[in-house]
């Protein structure tokens, strides 16, 4: 089953921008440890996943009557923005949940996708 997993806010770590050089080459540790882990476990792969820019550089596209609005900044206004995502390949939600836990403690959302030809 394919998972889109949000990595949201900094969880239990300090905002990525105020850490050290070595704090962040620490965080970047864990996700090539996630990444080895996810490549070793059968019938886990990762589809895609990138890191995303600051809330602030985002732009909302509302559709309201037939006419497009577009706004800067995020979806609604949060104390903890989209940090990144993956989409991963996975046998069930436990498997996935076991491999999440390498990751740096980041607050996330889990969905499964919906194979709509299935």
């Amino acid at each position: 089953m394919k998972y889109l997993v949000l990595l949201i806010g900094d969880g239990e770590m300090a905002p990525w921008d105020s850490l050290t050089p070595e704090e962040q080459g620490a965080g970047m540790q864990k996700f090539e440890e996630f990444d080895a882990a996810c490549r070793a476990r059968a019938g886990v792969e990762i589809l895609g996943g990138e890191a995303l820019g600051s809330p602030d550089t985002a732009t909302v596209m509302r559709t309201r009557g037939g006419q497009v609005a577009l706004t800067e900044g995020p979806y609604a206004e949060a104390l903890e923005g989209l940090g990144g995502f993956y989409l991963i390949e996975s046998p069930d939600l436990d498997t996935l949940v076991d491999l999440l836990r390498v990751l740096p403690a980041f607050d996330m959302q889990i969905a499964p996708v919906i194979d709509p030809y299935a």
